[in-house]
């Protein structure tokens, strides 16, 4: 079975890694003594601390190896290396302009996992980006919404 690379920018790469430490160093330990005290109340057939925190347990467990199988296939792109020639590309920042509206929008391309549309980052795989990726600064793209076909004009095509 062929390895799927996960393409993340370098931020991205931090973050996650910065999850997986606090998720062993911190949370971990906390749930297992968490799990203790209850378990010293006694009766754990009727102890809901017991359940909650077995639950929480068993989710940072599982993040805990969610992580560790992204960050082993991570493909980590530095925006600021990239030459793409004023194309739009993985990890560009990219700015255009609603040919409806007139509103200009800039946004980061990024990997599924650092997608935070408040903080200006759409992930690689949204139907802004798709349309956006390998297009160059003047061109018009075409974008299906929900609301239907929109037209962008890319104004300009960063590697920051």
């Amino acid at each position: 079975m062929a390895v799927h690379q996960i393409p993340v920018t370098v931020i991205g790469a931090e973050l996650l890694k910065e999850e997986l430490q606090r998720l062993r160093a911190v949370d971990r330990p906390n749930i297992i003594q968490a799990i203790a005290e209850a378990r010293a109340q006694g009766d754990l057939s009727e102890n809901a601390e017991y359940e909650s925190a077995k639950e929480r347990q068993s989710f940072i467990e599982g993040r805990i190896s969610e992580l560790e199988a992204k960050l082993s296939n991570l493909q980590i792109i530095d925006p600021t290396m990239l030459n793409a020639e004023g194309r739009v590309v993985f990890g560009a920042t990219v700015r255009f302009e609603d040919l409806d509206s007139g509103d200009a929008k800039t946004y980061q391309i990024v990997g599924e996992d650092e997608a935070d549309i408040k903080n200006g980052k759409i992930s690689v795989s949204s139907p802004i980006a798709r349309g956006l990726i390998g297009k160059s600064e003047g061109e018009v793209v075409e974008v299906q919404s929900p609301g239907g076909v929109k037209e962008y004009e890319i104004i300009e095509v960063l590697y920051i």
